[in-house]
C-alpha cells in the first residue's frame, strides 16, 4: 500500500521543548511596551520586574510566605545557586532518572565533593524507589518533570511533612502545566522559556521561609560567586526578590515574559494551563494506542509528562538495530517531517534513548498536535521502507 502524504500541517509547526512555542495570538507588536533602553535599575525597570514576580505568584499559586526571585543563567543559573548556596548543612539524598537529574548529582559529587551523599537513579522510562528517599532528615535535590525522559513523579506524597530538611525542586518543565505541592517544596526553579514560551537566559527560584532561614544560618565551606549570593552581612539581599536582579536582565525578554503571564490568567491561569497541556498529550496518547509500533518512553502511564512527550519506536525492524542504527532511523524519521514543514525539533535529547519528544505545553495548541500525528505516521513508514532498501 503507498504510503500516503497527509493533506494538511500544523498551523504552527514548533514542538521544541526549549525555547517552546510561543502562546497563541503571540506577536512582537505585544511587546512595545518594552522600556528598551532603560535601565532595569530605573524605577520602570524595577516596577516590570516586580510585575514579573507578582504575576508568577499569582498564576503559579505560590503561598504569600514564598520569596520569588529573578536570577541569571536559566533555570540551570537557578539551580546551581541553589545547590551551592544550601547544601553541606546536613545529609543530601539525589533523585535522578534522566539527564538533568544526573547533572546536578554531578555537581555535587564532584564539584562540591560533598562527603555524606546517596544516589538514588533510575533509567529512562522509569522513576526511582521513592520511599528508599530520606525526605524527613536529610536534604533531597530532584526534577518534578524529567525534561529530557518524559517521566514525572505523580505527586508529593513521598515527602515528608514534618521534614527538617529542605526539598530542592527543579520544576523547570514542569511549572505552568503541572500543580506543584508547594508545602512540600523549600526551593523550585524553572526558566521563563519552558511552559510559557519565554525567551532564554532569565531563571527562577522561589525559596519557602524553611530555605531562606538556612540561608540565614548556614556559611557554605567554599567560596561562593557573586553570582550565586542570595545573603549579605548575614541578612537576605531582598532586592532579588523585588525586582532588583543580580546582573542586567533583558526588558524584552521581561515584557515578553509578562505577556505570557497575562495570556495565562485569560485562559484559566493553572488550572486553565494544566488543561491545555494534557488535551495535547491525551491526542499523543490515542495516536499512541492506535499504532502499535510507538510508544512512550515512559513505563508507568501515571508517570507520563504532559509536556516534554518522549516517544520510543518498537517496531521489530527498529529495535533490531544498533543503538546508532536506532539513533540515526530516528533522525531520519525527525528529518522527512521538518523538510515537509510538518514539525520543528522534535529530535530526543543527545543523552536519551532514541525517538521523538514532542513538546505539548500550555502554548501548543491541540489542533497543531493532532495536525502533526499523521505526519510522524508517514515519516515512521518513509524511514522504515528505506530501511528494506539498505537490506536489499
Amino acid at each position: 500500500m503507498a504510503n500516503t502524504v497527509p493533506s494538511t500541517r500544523p498551523r504552527v509547526p514548533n514542538f521544541s521543548s526549549g525555547p517552546c512555542a510561543k502562546r497563541p495570538g503571540w506577536a512582537l507588536k505585544n511587546l512595545a511596551d518594552a522600556p528598551l533602553g532603560r535601565s532595569h535599575r530605573a524605577k520602570i525597570g524595577k516596577d516590570k520586574l516586580k510585575a514579573a514576580i507578582d504575576l508568577t505568584r499569582e498564576v503559579l499559586q505560590v503561598p504569600a510566605d514564598y520569596r520569588i526571585g529573578i536570577v541569571p543563567a536559566s533555570d540551570t543559573g537557578a539551580v546551581e545557586m541553589a545547590l551551592w548556596s544550601l547544601l553541606g548543612a546536613r545529609g543530601v539524598d539525589m533523585v535522578s532518572w534522566e539527564s538533568f537529574g544526573a547533572g546536578w548529582v554531578t555537581d555535587v559529587v564532584k564539584q562540591l565533593k560533598l562527603d555524606d551523599v546517596r544516589t538514588f537513579d533510575a533509567p529512562y522510562g522509569e522513576l526511582p524507589n521513592l520511599k528508599k528517599v530520606d525526605t524527613k532528615n536529610r536534604d533531597v535535590v530532584f526534577t518534578w518533570n524529567g525534561t529530557t525522559s518524559g517521566v514525572r513523579v505523580v505527586d508529593a506524597s513521598w515527602i515528608a511533612e514534618d521534614r527538617e530538611g529542605l526539598t530542592i525542586c527543579d520544576a523547570t518543565s514542569a511549572a505552568f502545566a503541572q500543580k506543584l505541592d508547594w508545602p512540600k517544596l523549600d526551593v523550585t526553579t524553572f526558566s521563563w522559556q519552558k511552559v510559557l514560551g519565554g525567551e532564554a537566559a532569565h531563571g527562577m527560584i522561589i525559596l519557602s521561609p524553611r530555605a531562606v532561614e538556612r540561608l540565614l544560618t548556614y556559611k557554605p565551606a567554599w567560596p561562593l560567586p557573586k553570582i550565586f549570593r542570595m545573603t549579605s552581612g548575614g541578612k537576605l539581599i531582598e532586592g532579588i526578590f523585588t525586582g532588583e536582579t543580580i546582573n542586567t536582565p533583558s526588558m524584552l525578554a521581561v515584557e515578553d515574559y509578562l505577556d505570557a503571564l497575562e495570556w495565562a490568567k485569560k485562559v484559566g491561569g493553572l488550572d486553565g494551563l494544566v488543561k491545555r497541556a494534557d488535551a495535547n498529550t491525551r491526542a499523543i496518547a490515542k495516536f499512541v494506542r492506535e499504532n502499535a509500533w510507538i510508544d512512550f518512553l515512559a513505563v508507568k502511564p501515571k508517570t507520563r509528562s504532559n509536556t516534554s512527550v518522549c516517544l520510543k519506536f518498537t517496531d521489530p525492524a527498529v529495535t533490531a538495530l544498533s543503538p546508532d542504527d536506532q539513533a540515526a532511523f530516528a533522525k531520519k524519521v525527525v528529518g522527512i517531517i521538518e523538510k515537509a514543514g510538518a514539525g520543528y525539533d522534535l529530535g530526543h535529547y543527545r543523552d536519551a534513548p532514541p525517538g521523538l519528544r514532542i513538546w505539548c505545553g500550555a502554548t501548543v495548541q491541540s489542533r497543531d498536535v493532532k495536525a502533526l500525528l499523521p505526519w510522524i505516521a508517514y515519516a515512521f513508514q518513509e524511514a522504515k521502507a528505506g530501511l528494506g532498501k539498505k537490506a536489499a
